[in-house]
């Protein structure tokens, strides 16, 4: 059997069509996997996570409203007034927002949400089957089959699930290579601006996907370079190295100045996240169960070790581990002494990360045990502590990705003597592979902007930029308000602000943050209705404080639709308006809405 290419088909051809098959899967993948959006984008959503799908919409409409007129994109008083919201310390995405804006105005902030959301999955792919194809393996097998892993790995998918930061894993092969490409002699002023600005993009889509990658890269590096077959590279590169370091930490410092400010010194800041490091953290078990959204969890086989269907983020199942552990192995076997500085670094990172990962306290199968972890050392270290421990466990996906790239490059390099070793290699890649094929997420129908809000009627009712509250107050479970917000900045229709929101601020236990702001008694009480479907004991004492509270909040009309969207239980509509009548009177019949104007104080 020859190896050399055929006159027929030229290397350059064939490597061409390789890369178009590659982008086609990529693309069909993603389709696949978003599909049940694409039916109707303006009324369908996530299911499982139709509270950050709303939330991510209202983002890329404030910051294409922020872009076009002037105002400040990572600070607004739109949501939770009086006091704010700090979006530098919130997840902004900011650079998402303004490239798009022009798609949002056109189509509207749900749509541009799919495709940002369906881009984000065939851009991983594709950069990362650009980093393995250019720079790593020759085999444009191996780095599909790397990429595609890594792409629409269990992580990749289960974050899918409305998230448009973390899904943005294009990210990371890009910076992976703008640090090794400060190596070069005479690269340090280009290359440190590049990666300056690769940084300061990254901030302003994922700062936590971009702390978890810096922190992958420097444990690596360090590994890589202690290696003895690396030191004179490591000693030569060095200078080099340190100068582009300089650079790129110059240009994102200038770039990131103000949001780095407005992040740690800014007002509405806080310390910490809103989330318990003890309940977002990986169980070990999950490293080797499957899925939800997986051909394995459709047979019936997925489990629900995570805290939530959005942060499976390890799940790889027990072959794929085998798999991965026989790769190194293979590989080890096989490599020289600078490669295998390479694997030890690689193998490394992985553990380390996967250890991390577990959290604070040892987990399985959903039993907690007092055995004190090295993320509870770490979490009191500021930036640390507002990390998700259970998120680390994202680093390990790409290792494995590039481990099963690097072993298919080798086992066509160099195929396995015996027929049934090679038999067996083709078999272990099937039992670990096929039942990871992603299967689309759920979606489901939500209830549509009410037409007081798209015919602009909110406008007669509610003065230039006041303030209107939905029945219940805009919070992650019920977040109506945003929703609406965002349909009235991208058409155009101009501002009103709403107190509350989805979003992380100050106010949580020893000045931890938390989501949205501390309750008040009007909101307290309309929660309490909308989730009990009962009317709660109305008192004197609360009709006056619920009117204090509203005229805190400034605010001029109170509107109830005929459906509330709840985001992870029913709301009951005739509870609230019961209760709504009760503290404030009768209310108006206005188009598809019912109203109460707020008497001033």
């Amino acid at each position: 059997m020859t190896t050399g290419p055929s006159p027929a088909s030229p290397p350059v051809t064939r490597d061409r069509r390789a890369d178009l098959i590659v982008a086609v899967a990529a693309l069909a993948l993603a389709g696949w996997v978003t599909s049940g959006l694409w039916w109707d984008p303006n009324r369908r959503a996530i299911t499982v996570n139709s509270s950050d799908q709303a939330l991510f919409e209202w983002l890329l409409a404030f910051g294409g409203h922020a872009l076009t007129h002037g105002e400040n994109p990572f600070f607004t008083h739109l949501i939770n007034v009086p006091d704010g919201v700090n979006l530098a310390v919130n997840t902004s995405i900011t650079v998402y927002a303004g490239v798009f804006a022009p798609l949002t105005y056109l189509i509207g902030p749900p749509a541009t949400f799919l495709v940002i959301l369906t881009l984000n999955l065939a851009a991983t792919a594709l950069t990362w089957y650009w980093l393995l194809s250019r720079h790593l393996v020759r085999s444009r097998l191996a780095a599909g089959a790397g990429a595609l892993f890594i792409a629409y790995c269990p992580a990749m998918v289960s974050h899918a699930n409305a998230h448009l930061n973390w899904t943005a894993g294009w990210l990371v092969p890009l910076l992976i290579w703008g640090v090794f490409r400060l190596r070069r002699p005479g690269n340090a002023i280009r290359g440190g601006i590049l990666l300056g600005v690769l940084v300061a993009i990254a901030f302003s889509i994922a700062a936590e996907g971009l702390f978890f990658t810096a922190l992958a890269i420097a444990l690596f590096l360090i590994v890589w370079a202690l290696h003895p077959a690396r030191r004179a590279e490591v000693r030569a590169a060095l200078p080099a190295f340190l100068r582009g370091l300089g650079v790129t930490a110059l240009v994102a410092g200038v770039l990131l100045a103000y949001p780095l400010w407005l992040h740690f010194a800014g007002p509405q800041r806080f310390h910490g996240t809103g989330f318990d490091p003890l309940i977002h953290s990986e169980d070990i078990a999950a490293y080797g169960s499957y899925p939800r959204r997986s051909l394995a969890g459709w047979a019936g086989l997925g489990t629900s070790l995570a805290p939530n269907p959005t942060e499976e983020n390890s799940f790889f199942g027990i072959p794929l581990l085998l798999l991965a552990v026989a790769c190194f192995g293979l590989l080890w076997r096989r490599a020289d002494r600078a490669f295998r500085a390479t694997l030890l670094a690689l193998g490394v990172t992985a553990v380390v990360f996967a250890v991390l990962s577990w959290g604070p306290r040892a987990k399985w199968h959903g039993r907690r045990t007092d055995q004190l972890l090295p993320f509870g050392v770490l979490d009191n270290l500021p930036v640390v502590n507002a990390a998700l421990p259970s998120r680390l466990a994202l680093v390990v996906a790409p290792v494995i990705g590039l481990l099963l790239a690097y072993a298919v490059e080798r086992l066509r390099a160099e195929p396995p003597r015996h027929r049934s070793t090679e038999l067996a290699w083709t078999l272990g890649f099937a039992a670990a592979l096929l039942p990871l094929l992603p299967t689309p997420l759920l979606t489901s129908v939500r209830e549509p902007i009410p037409r007081f809000i798209t015919a602009g009627t909110w406008k007669q009712h509610v003065s230039p930029g006041g303030v209107l509250t939905p029945l219940p107050l805009t919070i992650d479970v019920t977040p109506d308000g945003q929703r609406w917000q965002a349909y009235a900045l991208a058409h155009r229709q101009g501002e009103f602000r709403i107190p509350a929101g989805f979003f992380l601020g100050p106010g949580g236990p020893d000045g931890r943050g938390r989501i949205g702001p501390p309750p008040r008694t009007f909101d307290s009480l309309m929660d309490q209705a909308g989730r009990t479907k009962l009317v709660p004991i109305i008192t004197d004492g609360s009709i006056k404080q619920s009117l204090t509270d509203l005229h805190y909040w400034k605010v001029e009309a109170v509107v109830l639709p005929d459906r509330v969207h709840g985001a992870k239980y029913d709301v009951d509509e005739e509870a609230l308006r019961r209760t709504a009548t009760a503290l404030l009177g009768p209310p108006q019949r206005i188009d598809d809405v019912w109203l109460w104007k707020v008497p001033p104080p």
